[in-house]
């Protein structure tokens, strides 16, 4: 019996991937894929093909191309990594489309249809420790293009990495990205992530303390350290938002890291009992899944912003980066300095996410006992304005507008350039009906930080009520891609698609909402306000029953919820239930504030109702 023929031959291999893949589908899966395909026709491709190479494997976001020539090989990674670099230019930073490359000499194992061998193995390995825009190559590249190119070569000594048993000797080419740190300012104002500069994603840290709702203690504390870590110029740290998608999820770190595009890893846990706290935290290289830096803390829980401090700087230490005296003297500068007045301030944000009337009020009155313990805390002054702005707008209470404004102006004369603060502003003055006031405050946050979730989703909802469907799309979809968690936005696009006529992308957005509601159920089933909003998205999607099951879930948990009893009407109208709907809205309008009855008015999830006999009464209560 002859064995079957097994082709070997040594080659150079270029392994790429897109940073962020998963995120950039989940924030907008139709543009991303598109863009992926317009990226792949118009520079990836043709740059393979101009240099001699060869896709052999497409794995969605990933590739694998072979080449005759190392030479070949550099020239085409260098040729897509300068291309993909001039198309960002004018693309907010979380949305450019960014390949880590890894190069490799070695042999390719051709066996029936598949191909294997260490050679690919090592590419793999080596494009998983670049940087996003990078090149990291093994010694045989390295020596083999020399002073050919004229590139220099960082040396990052040997590695381990995960299936290849011996260390491998890793370079990173300087491709002209590295000696200046950093990419020009696109013309949108945003600036692209160095590429060498260590990258790091701080995961949220677990609670495993006795009781589950200390949850809001470690996400502050998590918070907090990727707060210290992005005043680090030598760092680039992922936000917030970003990483607090993986929150609740057990993944193997290494696809994590992929995912995020990240060389390390930070994850760890937090135990509170009584008036002490343990914490656990450890550094990971993602390449390698090895332990860079672990440690264990216990303390007084008055000592805890000293323990946010040390790991900050721990992380600091072991990648080797120089910390400048201001950024130490940042991490050093502690939110507050009441640990009860940060403790109450991480509790009425826990509050908050759950958008009824009580959480609103348990939010609005932590936040109040935050400023009783701490009169300079600003953060916890633009919390109570954005309570009862709420509060007043969606619920018909009666807070003066005086004092919502007054809130914010201490929040910002504490902390000018707040953004959280300007955007509470900008919400409070559209209550007051101060709209033209209110656009400046808003543009003033955005000026002040445009990843500023707060910012981007109230000016989203003020557009709305303005009637401004084209911008309500960008500022929702803004707030999507820096929170990817936020359920609401993607709902909201639905309804702001399907208002523009775009009912393409109306039934892609609900789709996406879809996945995300159910995820929010997921991790906190007592939210009532999810369950309704998503009945509306499958309404529209014309699932019935599954529509009725969650209003069904959603007025059990909370039936004297005026904003449920909304998204009820909502729900009913566009199941063609227009009698039920009407009735539910004339119990529903004379509760409310001015704000959502502009809402009211653009929503077109109440068209159906629009030429009823009774709608000319609401439009007259709504007045």
């Amino acid at each position: 019996m002859c064995a079957e023929h097994v082709e070997r031959r040594l080659a150079a291999i270029l392994a790429a991937d897109v940073v962020g893949y998963s995120r950039l589908l989940e924030a907008n899966e139709e543009d991303t894929l598109n863009a992926l395909r317009q990226h792949r026709r118009e520079l990836f491709d043709p740059a393979v093909a101009n240099h001699g190479g060869r896709i052999i494997k497409v794995m969605g976001d990933g590739f694998l191309v072979e080449f005759g020539s190392v030479l070949s090989a550099a020239r085409c990674a260098v040729e897509i990594q300068r291309g993909m670099l001039e198309r960002n230019i004018g693309i907010p930073a979380d949305r450019h489309f960014t390949f880590r490359i890894g190069l490799n000499l070695g042999d390719i194992v051709f066996d029936a249809d598949d191909f294997h061998g260490d050679g690919i193995n090592v590419a793999v390995r080596l494009q998983a420790l670049a940087a996003p825009g990078g090149i990291a190559c093994s010694a045989a590249v390295r020596h083999e293009v020399g002073n050919k190119l004229g590139l220099d070569f960082a040396d990052q000594g040997t590695k381990a990495v995960k299936n290849i048993s011996r260390p491998v000797h890793v370079y990173f080419a300087d491709w002209g990205n590295v000696a200046s740190g950093e990419v020009p300012s696109a013309t949108s104002g945003h600036t692209q992530a160095p590429f060498n500069k260590p990258s790091v994603a701080i995961l949220p840290f677990a609670n495993i303390s006795n009781d589950p709702a200390q949850e809001f203690f470690s996400d502050g504390i998590t918070e907090d350290i990727i707060t210290d870590l992005s005043n680090v110029s030598g760092l680039f740290v992922l936000s917030r938002n970003t990483v607090f998608t993986w929150k609740g999820r057990n993944e193997n770190l290494q696809r994590i890291a992929g995912e995020l595009g990240v060389a390390y890893i930070v994850e760890g846990s937090v135990r509170r009992d009584g008036n002490r706290v343990r914490i656990n935290a450890e550094l990971i290289e993602a390449a390698s899944d090895g332990h860079v830096w672990a440690a264990r803390f216990d303390r007084d829980l008055t000592n805890i912003f000293e323990v946010q401090d040390e790991i900050a700087k721990a992380i600091v230490e072991q990648l080797k980066v120089k910390l400048l005296p201001e950024e130490k003297k940042a991490i050093e500068q502690a939110p507050t300095d009441s640990v009860e007045a940060y403790t109450h301030y991480l509790r009425g944000r826990e509050y908050y996410h759950i958008a009824s009337s009580s959480n609103h009020l348990m939010a609005r009155q932590s936040f109040a006992r935050a400023i009783e313990l701490d009169p300079g805390y600003a953060r916890a002054y633009a919390g109570v304005a954005v309570c009862d702005a709420r509060l007043r707008s969606q619920f018909g209470m009666q807070i003066p507008v005086g004092d919502i404004l007054a809130n914010t102006a201490k929040a910002i004369a504490i902390d000018p350039n707040l953004a959280e603060a300007h955007a509470a502003r900008g919400f409070a003055l559209a209550v007051a009906g101060n709209r033209a006031e209110a656009v400046s405050a808003f543009e003033q946050a955005l000026s002040l930080n445009s990843n500023c979730h707060e910012a981007n989703r109230y000016y989203a909802e003020f557009c709305v009520t303005d009637g401004q469907f084209g911008p309500a799309a960008t500022y929702f979809q803004r707030a999507m891609e820096i929170k990817p968690a936020d359920y609401g936005a993607p709902i909201m696009l639905v309804h702001v698609f399907r208002s523009l006529g775009q009912l393409d992308k109306a039934e892609s957005y609900a789709r996406i909402a879809i996945r995300k509601a159910e995820e929010e159920m997921r991790l906190h089933p007592e939210n009532a306000n999810v369950a309704c909003l998503g009945a509306t998205v499958l309404a529209f999607l014309g699932v019935r029953d599954r529509a009725l099951e969650w209003l069904g879930r959603s007025l059990a948990t909370d039936p004297n919820d005026i904003n449920i009893q909304y998204n009820a009407a909502c729900t009913y109208a566009l199941l063609g239930e227009v009698d039920r709907a009407i009735d539910v809205l004339e119990g529903w309008m004379p509760q409310v504030g001015a704000e959502m009855r502009l809402w009211f008015r653009n929503d077109s999830d109440l068209d159906s109702i629009r030429g009823h006999p009774r709608y000319s009464k609401l439009i007259m209560l709504s007045e």
